[in-house]
């Protein structure tokens, strides 16, 4: 990478990492990436470590297979090919967030889909699918650990930008990390909301009308760096 290409690449990332962490998206576990910007073959991730404290010096290059280019005797994130073998099938993502978003793990539990129910909602578009690993892997330990069941996870995304996994969390794909992040916040806000909705009665969901109109809108630049902003400030990330 050039120097100015990887500073704001670099920068972007570490800064994602941070704000995932103070929104509550990712707590010790979890982990965000980005698809190299001039190589469509490597994607950089950092060391295994939690999102909250992670620094540029963290980051690492790694090929889609998941072997790390420089290593440096850094441990690695065991769930890498998540990240490998989405971007290994869906060559429109760029970058990719795997969480254990607390509000969206029931969602894949009872497969009772989310579907939006504000417009902030919209981002996530739907259907979503629930990926369930037990279907082509049997019993495991619920973790993506090769790249045979990272390809399946990817496939299971069925060409949308969210999966849900069942017991374990949710994959969210983008064409940006901002994007991605925008989208992984918004989840979480909506199966709360849809949550509490449901409690009360049956939802009036979203028309397809209005989540085109809406995402179309709220996945914007102008939106998206207006966010991104804020949440940059709130993680205390401004001055990186």
């Amino acid at each position: 990478m050039d120097l100015e290409t990887s500073h704001t690449v670099l920068q972007d990332l570490v800064i994602a990492n941070r704000i995932l962490a103070n929104e509550g998206i990712v707590d010790a576990f979890g982990h965000v990436s980005v698809r190299h910007p001039n190589n469509p073959d490597l994607y950089i991730m950092a060391c295994s470590r939690s999102p909250g404290i992670v620094t540029v010096d963290d980051l690492m290059e790694y090929t889609l297979d998941g072997v790390p280019l420089d290593q440096q005797d850094r441990p690695m994130y065991a769930e890498r090919h998540i990240h490998g073998g989405i971007y290994e099938v869906r060559a429109d993502i760029q970058a990719v967030i795997h969480s254990h978003s607390h509000a969206v793990i029931p969602f894949g539990l009872t497969g009772m889909e989310i579907r939006p129910v504000f417009h902030m909602g919209s981002t996530m578009l739907g259907p979503i699918p629930i990926w369930d690993i037990a279907d082509n892997f049997g019993d495991t330990t619920l973790l993506v650990l090769n790249m045979e069941q990272g390809r399946d996870l990817a496939h299971g995304m069925r060409n949308g930008r969210i999966a849900l996994m069942r017991g374990h969390g949710c994959v969210v794909g983008a064409s940006t990390i901002k994007e991605a992040v925008m989208m992984a916040v918004y989840l979480e806000d909506n199966a709360k909301l849809q949550m509490q909705a449901m409690q009360m009665g049956e939802p009036k969901y979203m028309t397809p009308g209005e989540i085109e109109l809406c995402s179309g809108r709220i996945g914007g630049e102008l939106a998206i760096n207006r966010a991104w902003e804020y949440w940059t400030i709130r993680a205390g990330c401004q001055n990186l």
